[in-house]
């Protein structure tokens, strides 16, 4: 069967239209940059992944699997937490397949009323013991390099975009049939450098970093959820590209870029 991805084509129409978690970000911070890769298909340009903070992803997802669907892990009992299990269930490593979030038994639902197939790639559930429900688990690594680092938080402008990614994994997860609580969780592990002379190991071909870990609870909110997805409905069979954001750096680049390559202008010289 054709998918639908990439830009929106409207003579596709009748396919839903597959659209991450991410996208639906990129919507929410500037709509003219969305207009701009989804209806446009104009990319904006490309970064570096970030290996390290994935392959932390993957070795925490290690430690909780070690214990998945038979106990609590020490991590979470030494946080007060012991009545958490890691979840066990037949698609949970298909759930983490971010790329391919739009294949059968991936995570991912359908919107009916915008016929979009709308998901992403979860970092982890937990299952409550004592009440059933599930919980929504994301991980996140970070380095304060501050003289004196105070512990993670959830407070600061970047972070908005961590709680409503918690708020629409919920939103997606509970879709699938689930008992989701409302409470969600980032296991956050911090870099740290303050008090140690260096990395590099006895063994020289080795090197270690040693990491701070805390436990981060987040009330989500998925009221927004819906509305935003009938909005992108709107924008995407929408002809003119809608302004971009005050505070989007790709707006500002490309309001600067014309400006300053418009003919027979020249910029002052210092």
């Amino acid at each position: 069967m054709a998918r639908h991805q990439g830009a929106y084509k409207p003579e596709m129409a009748e396919i839903p239209f597959e659209l991450s978690r991410s996208k639906v970000e990129d919507f929410v911070k500037c709509k003219a940059c969305f207009w701009l890769e989804k209806v446009a298909g104009v990319k904006r340009p490309s970064i570096p992944g970030f290996n390290i903070n994935s392959n932390t992803d993957k070795l925490l997802k290690r430690d909780f699997d070690s214990v998945r669907g038979i106990e609590s892990h020490p991590f979470l009992i030494n946080n007060g937490l012991g009545h958490l299990i890691p979840f066990n269930h037949d698609n949970i490593e298909l759930w983490t397949q971010s790329m391919h979030f739009g294949l059968p038994g991936r995570f991912n639902t359908l919107h009916e009323e915008t016929n979009i197939l709308f998901g992403g790639g979860i970092d982890d559930v937990y299952q409550n013991e004592r009440s059933g429900e599930l919980h929504v688990v994301d991980y996140k690594s970070t380095a304060n390099l501050s003289k004196n680092p105070t512990r993670v938080s959830l407070e600061g402008k970047w972070k908005e975009g961590y709680k409503r990614q918690a708020d629409m994994y919920t939103w997606v997860l509970r879709r699938k049939g689930f008992d989701v609580s409302d409470t969600a969780y980032f296991v956050y592990v911090d870099g740290l450098h303050v008090g140690f002379d260096g990395m590099i190991d006895k063994d020289t071909s080795l090197a270690t970093m040693k990491f701070e870990t805390t436990l981060l609870s987040y009330l989500t909110d998925t009221s927004w959820i819906e509305p935003t997805l009938l909005k992108i409905k709107n924008l995407l069979v929408e002809p003119r590209c809608p302004r971009h954001s005050w505070d989007c750096e790709h707006g500002i680049y490309l309001e600067q870029s014309a400006k300053a390559t418009k003919p027979h202008h020249i910029p002052n010289q210092k």
